[in-house]
């Protein structure tokens, strides 16, 4: 796997034009590794977070207006949908966080041609893996299998089909729309890295009620909504490499020329955020799956479940995008500092980032517990008997909420600090270790030992049992890596590797 010492482009002090690069831009980098570290968090960390939850809000907006103007078909359509929604997430944030982790340790190591270059090799990936998609999205059988695999029923495949199809045929609008938008706050504009997906998203908000409230156009007028919004954040993104002065890096053409060594290390760095949201939507293809399967000889039966829990899966993407926005806030500080070999700030950076993480946490959780009624009834969901359902679903599945902050954040700061190997593993203790085993073991077992519980309640207690085991898992790695970086503040003359 490769570390931070295996691309050996060398160190260049002058911009590849033959100007220095100026100044004010350099400040902007540079000051990652002097200034104080929690002012540095809160302005990196406040318009990370904010454009985190902008990013979850596409799906929360397409499912209130669809709830609203389709009713529970709607819902259940978006919940089809939303594992290959989230495979689209994960292709995203593979080339995005992997570049910019990379980026940021090349800035750090006062590379600025390399960093420029790992700019250049994710636009270059974003245009291979929009192709790719399209050709996967006219594809039917295809479609049919992915669908399936999503267990739609007849009743749900046509709208999620429609809505899935669209998607995809403007995925490089998401791909640099959200990957690419990672590279500016790695300059020190974290504010216009919120402001490209604050406009994606207030457009998208107007589209969508344009479309499916006043046109009456349903999933199809949805999804050009949401692509619509992402092709105004991509188009900022862009702008702003390509046009805005006194920028730390550029995007320029030569550097979109593919290099098979920047992009296994783009692939390698990014593999951790990849298998996150891939791990996400394996998940999401067995839980639904399950629904089906369990919905279907319950009460609720299986349309209402996949509108139920999907609903539930989609407030769970929510709340956990500011938490996701913390980590990749300290990225760029974790990976400069790191790289810079100041150990003292690292374990600061990091510390404070949990604590941080931490407390959003708790505060999603308490209004997760004290108003799951009025949450649930923004997405339209009447009927009586789902309500109770969803509203008890919603509580148990948030148990343990206010500890996931420490597990998000630490397992990403092993990406961040070029240890690839151990965020990937932490990364995927949750969603595939853990979760996946106890979607099939859990409605076996819990009903035997508690009989007013039947197969579809155990889905949604699975949940916080593989939070706890993964929480437990991170803070045994973190333990070990104090360790570890107590040793090289002893012995800082040595090398800044990583220990795998």
């Amino acid at each position: 796997m490769a570390d931070m010492g295996e691309d050996k482009i060398e160190r260049e002090e002058i911009a590849p034009n033959g100007k220095r690069p100026d100044s004010e831009a350099v400040e902007r980098v540079t000051r990652m590794g002097s200034a104080s570290i929690p002012k540095l968090i809160v302005e990196f960390a406040v318009p990370s977070v904010v454009g985190m939850v902008v990013n979850g809000s596409y799906n929360i907006i397409d499912s209130i207006f669809l709830g609203h103007a389709v009713g529970e078909i709607g819902l259940s359509a978006v919940t089809v949908a939303n594992p290959i929604m989230i495979v689209f997430m994960a292709l995203a944030m593979l080339v995005g966080n992997g570049g910019n982790a990379l980026a940021a340790l090349r800035l750090g190591e006062g590379k600025r041609d390399a960093a420029e270059r790992s700019l250049g090799n994710v636009v270059f990936l974003s245009i291979v893996l929009w192709v790719l998609v399209a050709l996967a999205a006219a594809n039917p059988a295809l479609m049919d299998m992915l669908l399936s695999a999503s267990s739609a029923t007849d009743e749900v495949r046509p709208y999620a089909h429609t809505f899935i199809q669209i998607l995809c045929f403007g995925f490089v609008l998401q791909s640099i729309g959200m990957g690419v938008n990672n590279f500016i706050r790695t300059c020190g504009a974290p504010n216009m890295a919120l402001g490209t997906m604050v406009i994606g998203l207030a457009m998208a908000t107007i589209f969508n009620f344009w479309f499916v409230i006043l046109n009456g156009w349903g999933v199809a007028g949805s999804a050009y909504a949401t692509l619509l919004g992402q092709a105004c954040s991509a188009l900022t993104v862009l702008w702003y490499f390509i046009f805005k002065k006194n920028v730390p890096m550029r995007l320029r053409l030569r550097c979109i020329v593919p290099d098979s060594k920047i992009v296994t290390t783009i692939l390698a760095y990014g593999f951790p955020s990849f298998a996150i949201q891939a791990g996400m939507a394996v998940v999401n293809f067995v839980l639904n799956y399950q629904l089906a399967k369990y919905g279907g000889i319950s009460s609720i039966g299986a349309v209402n479940a996949l509108a139920s829990i999907g609903v539930i899966n989609r407030i769970g993407m929510f709340v956990v995008m500011p938490l996701i926005g913390i980590s990749i806030a300290l990225q760029p500080l974790l990976g400069y500092n790191y790289g810079a070999r100041k150990i003292d700030r690292v374990r600061k950076t990091l510390w404070l980032g949990i604590a941080i993480a931490t407390g959003i946490a708790l505060i999603e959780w308490i209004v997760i517990m004290v108003f799951p009624e009025a949450i649930i009834n923004a997405f339209g969901i009447r009927n009586a008997e789902l309500l109770d359902f969803t509203t008890f679903a919603l509580k148990v599945q948030f148990i343990m909420l206010p500890l996931v902050g420490f597990q998000i954040v630490g397992a990403n700061y092993f990406q961040a600090t070029g240890q690839p190997l151990k965020s990937i593993f932490l990364t995927l203790t949750r969603q595939i270790l853990f979760l996946v085993p106890l979607l099939f073991v859990l409605p076996n077992i819990l009903p035997t030992i508690a009989p007013e519980f039947d197969g579809l309640d155990a889905l949604y207690f699975a949940t916080p049992m593989a939070d706890f085991l993964a929480i437990f898992t991170v803070a045994v790695f973190i333990a070990w890596e104090m360790r570890r970086l107590r040793r090289m503040t002893v012995s800082p003359a040595s090398p800044v590797k990583s220990s795998e």
